[in-house]
């Protein structure tokens, strides 16, 4: 079988790994880099820098964007196909993780990319702070008991990874605790990587003015003030010490078994095209098939 993560497609492959971390070949390597060497890019190994990366970009555009829009379409029915396919083989679990900042589009992901597909084995699970029973435990207990079981697909808006976003921007937990967590985070989606978890994890990239223009967007249509809150103004006065979370975020924790992708997002057509070849790459790879039927049925009729 094709890795999940791994293209036969040798330009999608150049693409795809463009915007993903550059990072080595395992945050635990990474961790145990005593005097780490600097890259080409005057970045250490390790270090990710999300300047690199523009949110304007279209690497996956045909360049014409009601083609565009036309290959989203396309592809939406073709990853309904292959999650019929997904969901009869059961061999495998999918979780897919969308990140970003307010506004950056998760909920727009799962129309645009997910909506197509049938009910039956995809979930979405939208997370929020935690509750308190959830608090009484560790942070990652509420995380396990909502991964997707045989055949299912399930999207994460937000994620486990809220827990060294959040935290580390307001200091509510230590360096110490922060590098703690991202060791938790990398064993725990290990585990779920060798009991047949494939995890895809995207990080929706977007400027800052074109977040400000969003929530603007939001405050002028009456129709989505139900989707404007102030806590959304209180962190982007800390965009910057997010962008700095997410930049460690993705150094510590971008593995082999658990890869970030992350997504320019500026442009909302662009943004469900990217996911989508990526998605529709991953589940191809996975050599899907139909489970044999009964032989006893092969020449039963209906009467």
């Amino acid at each position: 079988m094709q890795a999940p993560f791994e293209s036969r497609n040798k330009d999608l492959a150049k693409r795809w790994g463009r915007w993903q971390p550059d990072v080595g070949s395992s945050a635990q390597d990474l961790r145990n880099d005593g005097q780490p060497e600097r890259r080409k890019t005057g970045k250490h190994r390790g270090e990710v820098s999300l300047q690199d990366f523009d949110p304007a970009d279209k690497p996956f555009s045909s360049g014409e964007k009601n083609q565009d829009k036309a290959l989203v379409e396309s592809l939406a029915l073709e990853l309904d196909e292959l999650q019929n396919l997904f969901y009869a083989d059961k061999r495998y679990k999918l979780l897919v993780i969308l990140q970003g900042t307010d506004t950056s589009g998760k909920d727009g992901t799962i129309r645009g990319v997910f909506g197509r597909m049938s009910a039956l084995g995809v979930h979405t699970v939208g997370w929020k702070a935690p509750n308190e029973a959830e608090r009484a435990h560790d942070y990652l207990w509420r995380i396990h008991q909502q991964v997707p079981q045989a055949g299912d697909i399930t999207i994460f808006n937000r994620s486990h990874y809220e827990d060294v976003l959040v935290p580390v921007v307001n200091g509510w937990i230590t360096p110490e605790q922060q590098h703690q967590r991202y060791g938790h985070i990398n064993d725990f989606e290990r585990m779920l990587s060798q009991t047949g978890t494939i995890v895809l994890k995207f990080m929706l990239h977007i400027s800052r003015d074109e977040q400000r223009q969003r929530l603007q967007e939001r405050l002028d249509d009456p129709t989505k003030h139900w989707k404007f809150a102030m806590s959304d103004i209180d962190a982007r006065k800390q965009w910057a010490q997010y962008q700095h979370a997410y930049e460690q975020l993705l150094a510590a924790t971008h593995t082999p078994w658990a890869p970030w992708t992350i997504v320019p997002a500026d442009s909302k057509t662009h943004r469900n095209l990217m996911i989508a070849t990526v998605l529709r790459e991953v589940l191809r790879n996975l050599d899907l098939r139909y489970p044999p039927g009964d032989p006893a049925l092969a020449h039963f009729k209906v009467e």
